[in-house]
């Protein structure tokens, strides 16, 4: 079926990315999905916290919109007091899926932070982030190596993340904010290069999904993350 913008059901948004956005920031990525812009940032520090075993690493994010990246302004994230709900649960899953790209062993005692502001939001703000976020830390790491502060990149797979839903019974992929707005199913997906799923968060918004509906949006995902893939790929010379 074609699409409010023409896209095909199992088309992607355009996708542009913009590496070394900021100039202090250790990896930096500007991501824009359609009308979706985050900024993505890692920055590097050689201490951990508490709970991270000796002699290993880690990676965190941290993810807001800022005020007016949306058709109304939203109050703005002072502290982490007050970061709302919906960031910090989408935080918490570009870490997850920023984590298992990793070796935490080879990485060192450093922790990577990967903070994503949104900029504009039209839909697809985490999946963005996760593939932006992948390919700023991606960059940060290679700095390391560079500077002589690793031996290798301890960046072990790709990671891309994607969504899809359905909307009045039909299934598409990369939902822009019009068709995310009626989706009577939504779903995210963080896959890595071989195809295997990192998160998979679906729901059932407007009435339930059944098991043949949720592989056919994982289809869809698989299918979009392949094409993210490729393009890290190609943004990274193919080697990490």
């Amino acid at each position: 079926m074609k699409r409010a913008d023409g896209r095909m059901y199992n088309e992607l948004r355009p996708v542009t990315i913009t590496t070394d956005f900021v100039k202090f920031a250790e990896g930096s990525v500007l991501i824009q999905c359609g009308d979706t812009k985050v900024l993505c940032c890692a920055s590097v520090e050689d201490r951990t916290p508490p709970h991270v075993q000796p002699g290993c690493g880690w990676v965190t994010a941290e993810y807001s919109m800022l005020p007016r990246a949306n058709r109304q302004r939203s109050r703005r994230d002072v502290d982490k007091l007050k970061v709302s709900g919906r960031s910090a649960e989408i935080q918490r899953l570009i870490g997850r899926s920023l984590r298992a790209a990793v070796d935490l062993e080879l990485l060192g005692e450093r922790t990577i932070t990967v903070d994503c502001d949104v900029l504009q939001g039209d839909g697809g703000t985490r999946t963005a982030s996760v593939t932006g976020g992948f390919i700023a830390m991606a960059l940060a790491c290679r700095r390391l190596v560079e500077s002589g502060d690793l031996g290798r990149s301890p960046i072990r797979h790709y990671v891309s993340g994607i969504s899809a839903g359905i909307v009045e019974d039909e299934a598409m992929v990369d939902l822009q904010y019009s068709e995310d707005s009626c989706a009577m199913v939504d779903l995210n997906c963080v896959m890595n290069e071989l195809g295997e799923i990192i998160e998979l968060q679906g729901t059932g918004e407007g009435r339930a999904f059944t098991l043949r509906e949720q592989q056919e949006l994982v289809e869809l995902c698989a299918k979009g993350n392949r094409e993210l893939i490729a393009k890290e790929k190609e943004i990274l010379g193919g080697v990490l």
